[in-house]
């Protein structure tokens, strides 16, 4: 296999992120190595060139690819392990591992905040798995999945507090419709992605509410602030909140058609309970679970996060959705 700088590439999970990722890393490596939970997914990838489950439209050459079922084939044969992972079901998917990850290089492209833990994902691998900071990179912007299988223009910011590790790993994922930029600012790229999905479920129940653009608008603005409230708090490294691994990944969570927690909000905004919207959505939203843990966090941070605990009410309290939502729109600016 030809390796580059970051090695023999490892992509664990099978979502539509994970398929996109794939793709990416293709454009550059001549073969990489993928980990699927599921055989028979694995099975059906090979025969007709396509991921069965997500971005069936995308298609790819599978004799560059190792597939495996075995997550500790797949760690002991990769060098970077991007985890792709949805955050709720990270510590399971690692319970069979036994193979060690402190001599890897990982990869998170997770947005989400591992529940009962209430730890971002580089600090669990840290903590948990003793991988030294300088191995830990997250993936960060705006980014939708099936906007990348249509080679649409997208803009990724790679964090790692190793300047080298960073841009050795943007350069991987860099091509003509691929723009990447580096960032030692891991914990706030993290955590923005937590809260911007928090703030999409708002935006989204506003939506199914029937508030207007102009509000909605007024919202996105009014969760920038909060945003910078709890990054300022969480962290002193010098950032500016309006670039895109902030502010650019806000919004488009919160206005596009592919994003998944909007839609959850808007579900909820319309009526739906919280499970009924989930079993209809068939797919994770990360916001609904990265609200609790926020929320949790936040009791020992104590930043004003009005539009965090209106949607904590909501989904978690059962608090109606028009009059939360009503008061919280009083303290909007």
């Amino acid at each position: 296999m030809n390796e580059g700088p970051c090695g023999r590439i490892g992509i664990m999970a099978s979502g539509s992120w994970a398929t996109a990722i794939a793709k990416m890393v293709l454009e550059k490596e001549e073969r990489i190595n993928w980990y699927m939970r599921r055989d028979d997914r694995i099975a059906d990838f090979k025969r007709t060139g396509y991921n069965p489950a997500y971005l069936t439209s995308l298609h790819f050459d599978t004799s560059r690819i190792n597939f495996t079922s075995d997550i500790n084939e797949h760690v002991r044969n990769s060098d970077t392990l991007v985890f792709v992972t949805p955050s709720p079901f990270l510590k399971e998917h690692l319970k069979k591992l036994k193979e060690p990850l402190a001599g890897k290089r990982i990869v998170t492209a997770i947005k989400g905040i591992v529940p009962d833990e209430n730890m971002v994902v580089t600090e669990y691998f840290r903590q948990m798995y003793h991988v030294p900071e300088n191995q830990l990179l997250v993936i960060g912007g705006p980014s939708h999945a099936e906007e990348v299988a249509l080679n649409r223009q997208t803009y990724l910011t790679i964090g790692c507090t190793d300047k080298n590790e960073a841009q050795a790993f943007a350069n991987l994922l860099s091509n003509p419709y691929i723009k990447t930029t580096t960032s030692q600012d891991v914990i706030g790229i993290e955590y923005g992605a937590i809260l911007k999905n928090v703030y999409a479920i708002a935006a989204g129940i506003y939506h199914g509410l029937k508030y207007g653009d102009n509000f909605i608008a007024v919202m996105v603005s009014n969760a920038t602030q909060e945003m910078k409230r709890f990054l300022m708090v969480l962290s002193d490294t010098k950032r500016n909140v309006t670039d895109s691994a902030y502010m650019g990944d806000l919004l488009v969570t919160c206005y596009s058609n592919f994003s998944r927690n909007h839609l959850f909000g808007t579900m909820i905004g319309k009526g739906y309970s919280v499970k009924s919207a989930q079993i209809e959505m068939q797919m994770i939203a990360e916001g609904y679970y990265g609200t609790k843990c926020m929320h949790e966090i936040n009791q020992a941070l104590g930043v004003d996060a009005p539009i965090l605990e209106a949607v904590f009410n909501i989904l978690y309290k059962r608090k109606s959705p028009a009059l939360e939502m009503q008061q919280l729109a009083e303290t909007f600016r």
